[in-house]
């Protein structure tokens, strides 16, 4: 019940937000004067997000050297990341695919009626930065600490795991050190917990400060391109309902379905898939999953499955060819799909992560960048169903991956009853 109540009053907070920034908009049209307002009102999601961020290197560090030591031995650690990987890639091309698809058959590029920004315009996006090369080598930390403090998921993801299957060879010599991390993870999520109660006003100073810099009428301007990209994201939504009713049976998917509200709903308003992470853990716990499988496969689907972010980058790219009238063949779109499906695996901490990777895709198959100036202007609102949707793909390879592993318990556990009174 109280997951009820936070999900509707975090609603509730993105539609003031939208009513307070329509009328902020209206009242100081000047847009400096509208980006300083909108600044002090975005401090507030400013701080959240800071707060998040504070935690997030603690809480992945924790759970999953945890996770990991209580699985045991190596093979256990190799299975389940065996089971994980598959996951990922199968969606990864199911994703791609499907937004090559739609953006085909919906040509959302066709009779724009935008001014399109000159070839040779700058879009001040590093293209090159996510190259195979840079990504493997990004892998392995430097340093722990340093990993830890500019929150590089995957790096501590790989340094957890070390730790973790260290501890499980160590077995009961290294008990104590485990017995302190497991203590320390709960301290982390008890923080989690003060955290989340300041959601709904980030997300309402996030809504609100978007609608008062760019308007409700840029939603009217770039309508088609919105609806045509949301209603993909929609058809993506069935699909990854559709495997989960195939692997996990009717009543855990849609059990899954109600637990994830919240974390789909925040992830959505934020546009901050590290803002979703604390609340997907503990929704999935519910389901039940084990935490074990939570805490080594979750972080895992923050770096390599990004159903919404992949599928948005074959579906942008091709927008762009379409808007400027550059064909391209079949086959050219197959590659750029195959080329995609290894650069995107550098998303994760990069800024504006989704654009650089578009970016360097153009480059690669002589599209003007240029044409990312088109959607910039309207990425947030972009990045809110892409976030929704990595937060959908990643709780249910969570949850299946669970199953795969015997860890997903028959038994539903009930949701708490309300009290007759406080």
């Amino acid at each position: 019940m109280r997951s009820q109540r936070l999900t509707m009053i975090i609603f509730i907070g993105m539609i003031l937000g939208i009513a307070v920034g329509f009328a902020c908009n209206k009242l100081w049209p000047d847009p400096q004067i509208a980006k300083s307002i909108a600044g002090y009102i975005s401090l507030f999601t400013d701080i959240f997000l800071r707060l998040i961020k504070m935690i997030i290197a603690p809480l992945v560090f924790t759970t999953l050297v945890v996770g990991v030591a209580h699985m045991g031995d190596t093979k256990a650690v190799g299975r389940i990341g065996g089971k994980a990987m598959l996951w990922f890639v199968s969606a990864s091309l199911v994703s791609l695919l499907l937004g090559l698809i739609m953006v085909n058959i919906l040509r959302p590029g066709d009779n724009l009626n935008l001014p399109l920004p000159d070839v040779g315009a700058a879009t001040n996006l590093n293209a090159s930065s996510l190259s195979l090369k840079d990504f493997v080598a990004h892998l392995v930390p430097k340093s722990a600490v340093e990993a830890m403090a500019n929150n590089e998921i995957l790096q501590i993801v790989v340094f957890s795991l070390f730790f973790g299957v260290a501890a499980a060879a160590l077995g009961e010599r290294a008990h104590a050190v485990v017995e302190i991390i497991d203590q320390t993870s709960h301290i982390i999520l008890k923080i989690t917990g003060y955290i989340m109660a300041l959601a709904p006003i980030a997300v309402f100073a996030a809504m609100a400060a978007t609608v008062t810099t760019q308007g409700v009428g840029i939603l009217v301007t770039y309508g088609k391109y919105l609806v045509e990209f949301y209603l993909s994201l929609g058809v993506l939504w069935l699909v990854l309902a559709g495997a989960g009713f195939l692997f996990l049976g009717g009543n855990k998917m849609v059990r899954l379905l109600s637990l994830i509200r919240e974390p789909f709903l925040l992830g959505f308003s934020t546009a901050s898939s590290e803002a979703a992470y604390p609340v997907t853990m503990a929704q999935l716990e519910k389901l039940p999953v084990s935490k074990k499988i939570i805490s080594f496969v979750l972080p895992m689907g923050y770096s390599f499955n990004l159903d919404g972010s992949m599928m948005y980058c074959t579906f942008a790219t091709i927008f762009i060819s379409q808007a400027y009238n550059i064909p391209l063949t079949i086959p050219q779109q197959i590659t750029m799909l195959l080329v995609l499906m290894l650069t995107s695996k550098g998303m994760g901490g990069v800024p504006r992560a989704s654009l650089v990777v578009i970016a360097a895709t153009l480059v690669s198959f002589n599209l003007p960048e240029a044409g990312l100036l088109l959607i910039i202007g309207i990425d947030q609102f972009l990045d809110m169903g892409r976030t929704a949707t990595n937060v959908i793909g990643n709780s249910l390879a969570t949850a299946v991956i669970s199953r795969w592993e015997g860890e997903h318990a028959d038994e539903m556990v009930p949701e708490p009853q309300p009290q007759a009174a406080d």
